[in-house]
């Protein structure tokens, strides 16, 4: 356990409790008194770096995690990401983050298909603060439209970020398509897998588990430019046999296929209503997603993980994830001809069958 004193602010506040304050204020659905915790922590002399990071960024971390534990609904968590989003807003134009440029140019931007952008905007501040020059384009920014401000701006680096996995592949599409131009690509982002395992294999120039990280890493000197002749998937030769392929492009299909099979295979789903219905043809398209992502970096432990977090959102629900295992089946069944498939598909319904999950959503 450790014993150390917890930051303080310049009067002696901990962070702690300013976080706490502004967690009351987000969960109470208050933007009024929210910014007015982060203005009074600026002007009583608290860095604005420290505010993003240590308390807004940290009061988000809270909000993942209590719509994980079904303690807030999907409105409750998008009306926390904007008041924090404002938050931020009020961070960056408060006197006290006022900086000159003393670097270079950075694009910040999420991937293609990511939708939440307040990491990033968080690292753009952070990286205003440190005296660069940031182009912030938001969330879900197409390739094509990222290449094209990075010829009109000629920015020293792009930084990327993705929270969820099943952008990988749109993310590798964009920093193979930055490199060839060449802008080397800092990622960041839950989707890089622990340790930025797929930041590597994907062939980023540069990894970081948070905005502070990347900072502090930009801050080193500026990233190498990259040889502009290198091919997209000369690290994946497993894509060669076009399971990924086949898998993204029939993924309506298959989630068809067994939504109509699994009323035979989990008979306690002919009870369910039809919202319940709905929910249960949206989580098949997320594991065939997952799946075929997966695919995308042969990496069974990606879907694995997803599996495992799907059955506790599930039992955190009140919804017994034991549907889980019959519909992994059914898809195995879909795919029989589909030898990586099958095997991850066969990962994960070991997992599901040898970790059983409590109502908590913790593996029991």
């Amino acid at each position: 356990m450790s014993t150390s004193t917890p930051p303080r602010l310049p009067q002696g506040q901990p962070v702690d409790e300013l976080a706490e304050l502004l967690w009351s204020a987000v969960s109470a659905t208050d933007e009024y008194a929210a910014t007015k915790v982060v203005l009074g922590a600026l002007d009583n002399g608290a860095s604005p770096e420290t505010v993003l990071l240590d308390v807004i960024a940290r009061v988000q971390g809270k909000v993942g995690e209590e719509w994980a534990a079904a303690r807030i609904s999907v409105a409750q968590e998008h009306a926390a990401t904007a008041i924090n989003e404002r938050a931020a807003a009020v961070v960056s134009v408060h006197p006290a983050a006022r900086t000159t440029v003393t670097r270079g140019r950075i694009t910040v931007a999420c991937v293609e298909g990511e939708w939440h952008g307040l990491p990033a905007r968080l690292l753009a501040e952070v990286l205003k603060l440190r005296g660069w020059q940031v182009d912030y384009l938001g969330a879900q920014v197409p390739t094509p439209h990222l290449i094209a401000h990075l010829h009109r701006t000629r920015a020293d680096a792009v930084a990327l970020s993705s929270s969820i996995a099943t952008r990988l592949p749109a993310a590798h599409a964009a920093v193979t398509a930055c490199q060839a131009i060449g802008v080397p690509v800092l990622v960041g982002g839950a989707a890089f897998g622990p340790g930025g395992r797929y930041a590597k294999l994907l062939g980023a120039d540069a990894w970081a588990p948070d905005a502070r990280a990347a900072a502090d890493h930009l801050a080193q000197g500026r990233l190498p430019r990259p040889e502009s002749d290198h091919q997209q998937f000369d690290d994946l030769p497993h894509l060669a046999d076009q399971e990924y392929t086949l898998v993204a492009r029939n993924g309506a299909s298959l989630v068809r296929s067994v939504f109509t099979a699994l009323e035979d295979a989990f008979p306690a789903m002919r009870s369910y209503s039809e919202f319940q219905r709905e929910r249960t043809a949206e989580d098949l398209a997320h594991i065939v997603d997952f799946l075929a992502t997966a695919l995308y970096l042969d990496d069974e432990d990606l879907f694995v993980r997803f599996i495992t977090w799907t059955a506790q959102i599930l039992e955190a629900r009140g919804v017994p994830a034991r549907g889980l295992p019959p519909a992994l089946d059914l898809l195995a069944r879909e795919l029989k001809d589909f030898p990586r498939a099958a095997r991850i598909l066969q990962a994960g319904t070991r997992t599901l069958t040898t970790a059983p999950f409590t109502a908590a959503g913790n593996t029991a």
